[in-house]
């Protein structure tokens, strides 16, 4: 398992990463006088909206990325390979998350925040195909 221990601390970081980003729009919340539950105006002006979504995007992006990225170590995916996959996807959500929380015309859908959504679901098929191939030999 040693082989792997980059990809093992890259899928911990993206872990880190979501409850990080949990605390963080719980916290807001709670210092905004919000109840736990969607942010309304659902809007990309609003900064709180903005984090919650983040927040919320990365949960929903964490398991088909984190169980392909497990099984790929469980079947033998080479360990650079994996590794590659990996911190190409935690580069690409944290700069995901860089982008939405600044907001602005780069957060809005349509732009660079859907771009980097894409790419990292892109990394994760291909991850998929990766350890689909690796699970057959």
């Amino acid at each position: 398992m040693a082989a792997y221990s980059l990809s093992v601390i890259g899928v911990l970081l993206l872990c880190l990463i979501s409850k990080l980003l949990a605390i963080h729009s719980g916290s807001s919340k709670g210092r905004a006088g919000v109840l736990s539950g969607p942010v309304l105006p659902a809007d990309d002006e609003n900064l709180l909206y903005r984090i919650d979504r983040v927040h919320m995007n990365t949960v929903e992006a964490l398991p088909p990325f984190v169980v392909p990225a497990v099984l790929a170590m469980m079947v033998g995916v080479r360990p650079g390979t994996l590794a590659t996959l990996v911190w190409i996807y935690v580069a690409i959500r944290l700069i995901h998350v860089v982008v939405y929380l600044r907001g602005g015309k780069a957060a809005k859908g349509g732009s660079i925040r859907t771009i980097l959504y894409v790419s990292g679901a892109l990394v994760t098929v291909i991850l998929i195909a990766t350890t689909t191939v690796a699970a057959i030999r």
